[in-house]
C-alpha cells in the first residue's frame, strides 16, 4: 500500500510540505494585496495588484489543480483565459477613465 501512496506523490511531483510552503507564499502576497489598501503606492498601485493577481493565479494553477503536471493543451488553454481577462479587466478600467488622474 505504501508503493501505491509514493507512487501517486511521485505523479504529481508535490509532497505535502510542499503544498504548503505554496499556501504560506499564497497568504504572504495575499497580505502584500491587503496592504496595498493601507499604504500609498501612487501610479504603481494598479500595475503591482495585477503582477500579484497573475503570480497567485499561476501558482495555483499550476500546483493545487496540478496543471503543471498535465498536459500542455491545458496550461495553454488556462492561460489563454487569464490573458483574456486581462484584457477585458484593463479594457474596462480604460473605458471608465480608471487610468488617467
Amino acid at each position: 500500500m505504501s508503493t501505491s501512496t509514493e507512487q501517486h506523490e511521485h505523479e504529481h511531483g508535490m509532497t505535502d510540505a510542499g503544498y504548503i510552503k505554496i499556501a504560506i507564499i499564497l497568504a504572504a502576497i495575499t497580505a502584500l494585496e491587503v496592504s496595498t489598501y493601507y499604504v500609498d503606492f501612487g501610479p504603481l498601485f494598479m500595475p503591482s495588484l495585477m503582477i500579484m493577481m497573475v503570480v497567485k493565479f499561476v501558482m495555483v494553477v499550476s500546483y493545487f489543480m496540478h496543471l503543471k503536471f498535465d498536459s500542455k493543451i491545458f496550461t495553454f488553454l488556462f492561460y489563454t483565459g487569464l490573458g483574456l481577462a486581462l484584457f477585458v479587466y484593463i479594457t474596462a478600467l480604460a473605458t471608465f477613465k480608471f487610468f488617467i488622474s
